[in-house]
């Protein structure tokens, strides 16, 4: 007999997802996390504590604007020290009801490492150098992602910050070079320029945030350039080297020509990748063909009782997305340990979300316009601007606009993107539309109150809505 029905690997939001969920349906389950302190990446050193920070550098860049508004804040400043401390209060309390989640008593936490030793056999190596064997008849693989190194001549050398590095460091330097142009790259250059840090952006693609349709990224890096920011794309990292004078440079190529930037530090963000190191999945003969444990729909990795889940197998690096694969995996699990492995649960993309908490915010769901092009789908688009809505004008936020995808012949609502103020809220107005599958002409169809943002919506649901026969 297994000691377990259902064993996750990984305390995060997925990993603890899963145990509850399996939990609650009546498995016995246990939960190995080895992490020195409970709570996952996203509580720790992901969204919370790099929101906070965020919020901070918001209300800071707020003060410099009273003026737009006829009013005079006096000289604006800030105690780093504090901000720090508010971010660290903040994260506690998210930890601390974490871990009580997951010594609950619900299911069993172990404490430590866990690799393979066969399909069903996971040995767990504890901090005092102990180790204990589980055996399980499921087993989850949650165990996120780490910062994904990237060879550059000189940068170890020069030394640099990662993500982590900003979250723990209550320190501004004078300046900041940061490499990539993700989501996480962005928000970084955000709060740094956001409170006054001179902020250089190198990003290899030819736009920020590839995520993104071109239209969106292009609003980001104007407004990044708008508050001081030098936004550099399409380049290629050369090397890194200390000046004369202790400052780092940063060589690259842009358009066929060497140039440089300089600053204090070098934050480097160029992206995770998937934690397996040490867990011996080959023991287990889980493919991972590319770098990660491969997963279906139904979460099943190549082994089908064992499934993986979240940043640790993708597609999406996103807490909601890693929660709902984590849930899709634990009822699958009951199916299989109760010996029906029909009808299993997928997961379906058609929603997804993704948000990036820059200013102006970005955010979108759905399919976007590249990819409706590149999978053949025909697509009526219609899109309405900031700079032209009551609101939004009252609000002094005029840079941007949101965006409406239909289906050609349905009017069925397919996407929709924001670049401007609120866009993580206004986001899930087309969020809800799309679950129920609506059409831009029944979104037209809403009453929405004046003068309101979300009411910008009903300009390009009316648009698209009139052009259907």
């Amino acid at each position: 007999m297994s000691d377990f029905d259902f064993l996750v690997l990984g305390g995060g939001s997925a990993g603890y997802a899963a145990a509850s969920t399996a939990a609650s349906l009546g498995l016995r389950v246990g939960l190995v996390e080895g992490a020195g302190e409970l709570g996952g990446l996203c509580i720790l050193r992901g969204c919370m504590p790099s929101k906070a920070l965020i919020e901070s550098a918001n209300h800071f860049a707020d003060f410099r604007r009273a003026g737009e508004f006829g009013l005079e804040a006096g000289p604006a400043g800030f105690s780093i020290s504090k901000i720090y401390e508010r971010k660290a209060r903040h994260v506690a309390e998210f930890a601390d009801y974490r871990a009580k989640q997951l010594e609950s008593g619900r299911f069993e936490l172990i404490r430590g490492w866990g690799a393979f030793v066969d399909p069903h056999t996971v040995e767990v190596r504890q901090a005092d150098g102990t180790s204990r064997q589980v055996s399980a008849r499921t087993i989850l693989i949650a165990t996120g992602s780490r910062i994904k190194k990237v060879a550059i001549p000189g940068l170890e050398e020069a030394g640099y910050w990662t993500s982590d590095t900003v979250l723990a460091t209550a320190r501004l330097p004078k300046s900041v070079i940061v490499l990539g142009g993700g989501a996480t790259a962005v928000e970084f250059a955000h709060y740094f320029s956001a409170m006054g840090v001179k902020t250089t952006v190198i990003q290899r693609s030819p736009q920020l945030v590839k995520e993104m349709d071109a239209d969106l990224a292009k609003v980001l890096a104007t407004a990044l350039r708008q508050r001081g920011v030098s936004v550099h794309c399409n380049t290629a990292l050369s090397r890194v080297e200390r000046t004369e004078t202790g400052a780092k440079r940063v060589v690259f190529t842009q358009g066929g020509e060497t140039r440089t930037a300089e600053a204090e530090e070098i934050v480097y963000a160029l992206g995770r990748e998937p934690l397996t190191a040490g867990m011996s999945l080959d023991k287990a003969g889980i493919d991972c063909t590319h770098g990660c444990p491969a997963a279906g729909l139904t979460q099943q990795t190549s082994v089908p009782h064992i499934f993986a889940a979240g940043d640790v197998c993708g597609p999406y690096e996103v807490v909601h997305i890693a929660i709902a694969q984590a849930e899709v995996a634990a009822r699958n699990a009951v199916r299989l340990v109760k010996g029906d492995g029909r009808g299993l649960d997928e997961m379906d993309y058609r929603l997804r979300l993704f948000v990036i908490f820059t200013e102006p915010e970005l955010a979108r769901v759905g399919m976007s316009e590249a990819e409706l092009q590149t999978e053949g789908i025909p697509y009526r688009v219609a899109s309405y601007p900031f700079d032209d809505h009551g609101k939004s004008i009252l609000m002094e936020e005029k840079l941007g606009f949101v965006k409406l995808l239909a289906g050609e012949d349905s009017d069925e609502i397919l996407g929709a993107a924001v670049v401007g103020p609120r866009a993580s809220e206004l986001i899930h107005e087309i969020v809800v539309a799309m679950r129920f599958r609506a059409t831009a002409g029944q979104l037209a169809a809403i009453p929405h109150y004046h003068p309101t943002l979300s009411e910008i919506w009903t300009y390009p649901a009316e648009e698209l809505a009139s052009g259907m026969p």
